[in-house]
């Protein structure tokens, strides 16, 4: 691991503490307090501790909870009932990463992400939509169309273990930049309905600029780097500033004083609950490391 963040110990206490306490006996971990493990849980938590470097036992009944999880094929699917959301896998690709113990199952996990795409189309002349249906990428579900988190989960998934060069991550850079909004910025993975450009979210952008770090020049996202460094400031929902922060550091345009914003973001949840792992972790992500998903 390198370009680790030397965080407050408040920051520890009421963030990476809480994360510790979702472990659940079967080594996994859960969403909330009370309920069964889930990958997408188990795998976030693995990716934060290891950075945090703590919970050094827990990290490794994470990733042994996540092999259990594993379908033969290779994926890791939300639970067993519903298979085909198999959007956990590229987590489960990071969670694993640097552990050679789990080197076979990481393995098996990418050969699935490269064999699977999602449902595509060329384009028609009386297309509705204005991003290309054509390029490959990865959905959230498979045989659906792919999107945009999802493709940047994928593509920093594969990058990481060592697939950058890879003809499908290429591509899937090249679906970001085309997703991307004309004024700057992403939403969930469309541009324009019927000629109507839509609105950018702070989330899609954070995810697609983390992505993109290393594969495009700086002048190619100049308008979606400056979107969201106007209005980071105001955020306060654990996705959306955590996104943003990843994306931002991606681009050395991170604000000052990242642990109060996470702080002021983290304090929210005596006011509406605890937040679920997901959140927390992704949160706490770039108040730990400038290099967020892309630590190896």
């Amino acid at each position: 691991m390198r370009d680790i963040v030397t965080s407050s110990a408040p920051l520890l206490l009421s963030g990476v503490t809480p994360l510790l306490a979702r472990a659940h006996p079967n080594g996994g971990f859960v969403s909330l307090k009370g309920e069964a493990s889930r990958p997408d849980a188990t795998a976030w938590a693995a990716i934060v501790l290891r950075v945090a470097g703590v919970g050094l036992d827990l990290i490794d009944a994470a990733r042994s909870q996540l092999v259990l999880d594993q379908f033969p094929d290779g994926r890791i699917s939300i639970a067993p009932t519903h298979q085909e959301s198999f959007w956990p896998t590229p987590l489960a690709v990071l969670a694993w990463q640097g552990a050679p113990s789990y080197l076979s199952p990481q393995e098996r996990a990418i050969h699935y992400l490269l064999d699977t795409t999602g449902r595509h189309a060329n384009r028609r002349r009386d297309e509705p939509i204005g991003h290309d249906p054509a390029i490959l990428g990865w959905p959230w579900v498979r045989d659906t169309h792919s999107w945009v988190e999802p493709t940047a989960l994928t593509l920093i998934a594969l990058s990481v273990a060592g697939h950058a060069q890879h003809p499908r991550v290429k591509e899937a850079a090249r679906l970001l930049m085309d997703r991307q909004l004309r004024g700057g910025g992403w939403n969930y993975g469309n541009t324009t309905v019927f000629g109507q450009e839509l609105r950018p979210d702070p989330e899609s952008t954070g995810a697609a600029l983390h992505a993109l770090a290393g594969f495009v020049p700086y002048e190619e996202v100049q308008l979606s780097v400056q979107y969201l460094a106007k209005i980071v400031g105001r955020l306060r929902t654990p996705i959306a500033l955590g996104w943003s922060l990843l994306g931002l550091q991606s681009w050395h345009a991170a604000p000052d004083k990242i642990d109060i914003l996470v702080q002021d973001c983290l304090s929210q949840q005596a006011r509406f609950g605890d937040y679920d792992t997901a959140s927390l972790s992704l949160v706490l992500l770039p108040a730990l490391t400038r290099m967020g998903l892309w630590v190896t």
